[in-house]
């Protein structure tokens, strides 16, 4: 379940459309267990707009819930953060990240923690940069919400992804992604940064049906872990 607010506000003498959107999570939609508001900026850039493979990912984090309390969760290119701020609604101890240069994103997501009346840290981190915060992250379970957009940036992100995952043995990256060339390209990149899918789903197919009318695309989302040194 989804509702949407809007509004005008004037900055600059230019107009920009910015929503509350109300997104809803349970075992039943007409009485849902709690709800997670996300301010978005339909004028702005990408990563102030929740898109379809956050909602995915975000139901599915729901769903795992037994997994993500009590867990340590980073979210990379976290945006609007919809799955990390409801990781952290579930009992986890989460870092919303996104590239250290978009301070807007990084305000934005600082205030919708405080919208939800969530902690959770907020943190600057360019995929491939390593910058003295990436080596304390050791999360249990890492995030991404359509992070495989941009062909020039995927050996970064899989470098960082890697990284985190080596850095803190036992770990999981979740990612949900738009399947636009067929899965080839995730299987490239997992085998040559040393990774494995042990596990690879429709997006659709564990959707709640009035989440799903409301959205498109083919989408999938896989978890991954490193290749053990014992299997090499």
């Amino acid at each position: 379940m989804e509702e949407k607010d809007w509004d005008d506000e004037e900055c600059d003498d230019t107009p920009t459309m910015t929503t509350v959107s109300r997104h809803c999570f349970g075992d039943d939609s007409e009485t849902p267990s709690f709800s997670i508001s996300i301010i978005e900026n339909m004028k702005e850039d990408y990563g102030l707009f929740v898109w379809p493979c956050s909602v995915v990912l975000a139901e599915y984090v729901w769903q795992q819930k037994h997994r993500f309390s009590g867990a340590t969760v980073v979210e990379l290119g976290a945006g609007t953060s919809l799955p990390g701020l409801v990781a952290a609604k579930l009992g986890a101890r989460v870092t919303l990240t996104d590239n250290s240069t978009r301070l807007e994103v990084l305000d934005n997501m600082r205030r919708l923690c405080e919208l939800n009346k969530l902690e959770c840290n907020v943190l600057g981190l360019t995929w491939g940069v390593w910058d003295a915060p990436l080596f304390s992250l050791q999360p249990t379970l890492i995030l991404g919400a359509d992070v495989l957009y941009d062909s020039n940036a995927f050996d970064d992100l899989f470098a960082t992804v890697t990284f985190l995952l080596r850095n803190s043995p036992g770990s999981i990256f979740i990612t949900s992604y738009h399947n636009r060339s067929g899965h080839h390209l995730i299987e490239f990149l997992m085998g040559k940064w040393g990774l494995k899918c042990l596990k690879l789903l429709d997006g659709f197919s564990f959707l709640p049906s009035d989440k799903a009318s409301l959205l498109s695309g083919n989408i999938q989302l896989a978890e991954i872990a490193p290749i053990s040194k014992d299997n090499a």
